[in-house]
């Protein structure tokens, strides 16, 4: 995860448009839309509706913004409702790459099970803050390759732990993660500014990490856990 800044983020996208490349959203491309498992995404929200504040302080969801939002704890999970920046790091493809993502980097904090980084337009992954005075999220049993219900526009996508980002930001997900839920994924324009919802269910591991289907298999059993024991 970069820091990304709305003045730098702006700049990308003029070059853009000047180069001739247009973000999915502008070429006309349509992001497939997911509801995946059997529980739905007004469920889990209605568990999620007032927060009991698990860290010391609360984050930015961009490098302008103030820190307003914190992480919160229920049974079995932590949750946090932010905005949603594209992360492309990790393997290069030809859609996440550096000529397509001014901050692209070719690793992530969590590996494949063969050793080699994720790939961020294939895998749904979320990046979790670095750990910090704020919040140390180990301490709280989520690690690589847990899963996380992520819920947009009363949708939910099922994905893993998968990266690591600055201490002080939150809100940040795969390429895939923002397709598949309809958000433009474009990395240097695309995102979602509010109203995505990160539920990441304590002590998971998804075997192998880049198994999506093993993500959603286990997310929709955790899900419903979740909803009978909040």
């Amino acid at each position: 995860m970069r820091m990304r800044s709305l003045t730098l983020a702006a700049a990308s996208g003029a070059a853009l448009l000047a180069a001739g490349v247009l973000p999915a959203s502008a070429s006309g491309a349509t992001p497939k839309s997911a509801q995946e498992g059997s529980v739905s995404a007004a469920d889990l929200l209605s568990k999620v509706t007032s927060c009991s504040q698990i860290s010391s302080g609360k984050y930015r969801t961009d490098d302008e913004t103030s820190a307003t939002v914190p992480v919160c704890g229920k049974n079995g999970a932590v949750f946090w409702k932010a905005d949603m920046d594209i992360d492309c790091d990790g393997q290069r493809t030809t859609k996440c790459n550096e000529n397509a993502d001014p901050w692209y980097q070719d690793d992530t904090a969590f590996h494949q099970s063969n050793g080699q980084p994720l790939k961020a337009d294939s895998l749904p992954y979320i990046v979790v803050p670095s750990s910090s005075s704020i919040w140390k999220y180990s301490s709280y049993g989520i690690k690589g390759g847990g899963v996380v219900a992520v819920i947009y526009n009363n949708k939910v996508e099922y994905a893993v732990v998968g990266d690591t980002g600055p201490t002080n930001i939150i809100g940040e997900a795969s390429y895939a993660t923002a397709s598949a839920l309809g958000i433009d994924p474009d990395p240097a324009t695309g995102g979602a500014d509010s109203g995505v919802t990160y539920i990441l269910f304590k002590n998971s591991t998804v075997s192998p990490i880049e198994s999506h289907s093993a993500a959603v298999s286990l997310g929709d059993q955790l899900a419903k856990q979740f909803l009978a024991s909040n």
